[in-house]
């Protein structure tokens, strides 16, 4: 299953979230933001050499603190030379061989957006409870719509009131999918900031149980597309 992690408005919390979902699921995560990516950086190849031909996507992954990554390049150059076509391409060959992909987005809406939806299985939206974020959630489902691609959940992050939960019960019935309420917690904007997923920085905050929770769902969603998927 490639599982790409999106939502439009940028500080959402979608670098996070694809974190401790690839680690959750076991799955290689792809920093596919080419312009401002936010997963740790790798020593070898990157996505930037991949989508220039330079090397293959499976000699790009290595592992970095507990996951599998795909990183991104850091350099303006690279990300010009990156042929966006061959994402989805690149995408498949990586979850052909280890099972799960989980692609970490860019915010907004441009062509890469799009290129990272066409190529993934389904898609988890990623906002915050305000306003601004919640309505570049529902043009991304809009946008998830137009190109086929299911919707698997949603995270409604950085909660920190009970009005927050309220605003999570109203997105789940206008975008159409379950959703997740995960808590604002330092340990887990630690752990990123360090690059680690939270189980293995503090697996007794309880944000934890919120990303256990978005995991189960997920992979609940997943054996529903494989059902879909086979033949009658």
């Amino acid at each position: 299953m490639i599982l790409a992690v999106c939502g439009g408005k940028g500080g959402v919390g979608k670098s996070t979230v694809s974190l401790n979902l690839a680690r959750e699921l076991d799955a290689v995560a792809v920093d596919a933001d080419l312009a401002t990516p936010d997963l740790p950086r790798g020593r070898g190849p990157d996505l930037h050499d991949v989508l220039a031909d330079r090397a293959a996507p499976l000699e790009a992954v290595e592992a970095v603190d507990g996951i599998d990554l795909l990183p991104c390049g850091r350099t303006l150059a690279g990300a010009r030379a990156a042929d966006l076509t061959e994402l989805p391409k690149a995408l498949e060959l990586v979850d052909r061989q280890f099972g799960r992909v989980v692609v970490d987005c860019p915010a907004g809406l441009a062509r890469d957006v799009g290129y990272q939806i066409h190529g993934a299985d389904a898609v988890v939206l990623v906002t915050t409870p305000d306003r601004a974020a919640l309505l570049n959630a529902f043009r991304t489902r809009h946008l998830a719509d137009e190109l086929d691609t299911p919707v698997a959940g949603v995270v409604v992050n950085k909660a920190t009131s009970d009005e927050d939960r309220e605003i999570a019960a109203r997105a789940e019935d206008e975008l159409g999918a379950t959703t997740t309420l995960v808590p604002r917690r330092e340990p887990l904007a630690e752990s990123f900031r360090a690059g680690t997923p939270l189980r293995d920085h503090d697996p007794d905050c309880d944000a934890m149980a919120a990303l256990e929770t978005l995991t189960e769902r997920i992979e609940e969603r997943e054996r529903q597309i494989t059902e879909d998927a086979e033949p009658a």
